[in-house]
């Protein structure tokens, strides 16, 4: 099984082009600037601000369509999970792809009390957690359709990224060891938005979401090209 890929560069320029400040896909710069750079005190304190970032994010990733019980909700529903984001230690957003190893313990510790404070009944939680992970502390990549194929598709059905485990964080540190030059390139070159100016913040990407935009980018389009196939276009 071949993990090299020799297409990320390309992938992830083809996703940048989506990434102006008024583009959906720069709310992931939004969420993920100010949790990283506000204190826990100050995130309570702006408990609305917290969650009408974290919300929005969401929404503009796609947590709001369709069937998502979040459509019955507003954004006082996400007070408890800020409460419990605001309650860690910022050198959580010092863990990233490239110290897996010694950090799994804590990340699937931190998804399952993400879960516990948003996930209502039976509802489906692999992709919303993951989005949240990734907005807020970015170490990890969201695990939604798009991501999840194309990944498994790399992985030839060895690992299926349907849970967040230790198989599927070793999976991802596989990848990132295999393409380390090419995806530290990228993070070391791509920076955040700033919302207020519209410029870059100076923060960098973290590798994880580099391999997010990858992994999603990729998956949507190949899913595009299947649908073309089917509809003779």
């Amino acid at each position: 099984m071949n993990l090299r890929q020799g297409d990320i560069q390309l992938v992830i320029s083809d996703f940048r082009t989506k990434c102006n400040p008024v583009d959906r896909y720069t709310s992931f710069d939004y969420c993920y600037n100010f949790f990283k750079t506000t204190s826990s005190s100050e995130i309570q304190k702006n408990l609305e601000r917290s969650c009408l970032t974290l919300g929005f994010y969401l929404a503009s990733w796609g947590m709001l369509r369709g069937s998502s019980f979040l459509l019955g909700k507003s954004a006082r529903y996400y007070a408890g999970v800020i409460e419990y984001i605001a309650s860690l230690p910022k050198d959580i957003w010092l863990i990233d792809v490239d110290n897996y190893s010694s950090n799994a313990d804590q990340i699937l510790d931190i998804y399952e009390n993400v879960k516990s404070h948003v996930i209502e009944n039976s509802n489906a939680d692999l992709t919303l957690t993951t989005k949240i992970l990734l907005g807020v502390f970015g170490f990890i990549p969201a695990y939604d359709q798009y991501f999840a194929n194309s990944f498994r598709e790399i992985f030839q059905g060895s690992c299926g990224f349907r849970k967040v485990n230790r198989k599927s964080l070793k999976c991802i540190e596989l990848f990132y060891n295999e393409n380390k030059d090419t995806i530290d390139n990228e993070a070391n070159n791509i920076e955040t938005i700033d919302f207020l100016t519209g410029v870059k913040s100076g923060i960098k990407y973290p590798k994880a979401k580099i391999i997010d935009m990858y992994g999603f980018n990729k998956g949507l389009k190949d899913s595009r090209k299947n649908d073309n196939k089917i509809f003779g276009n």
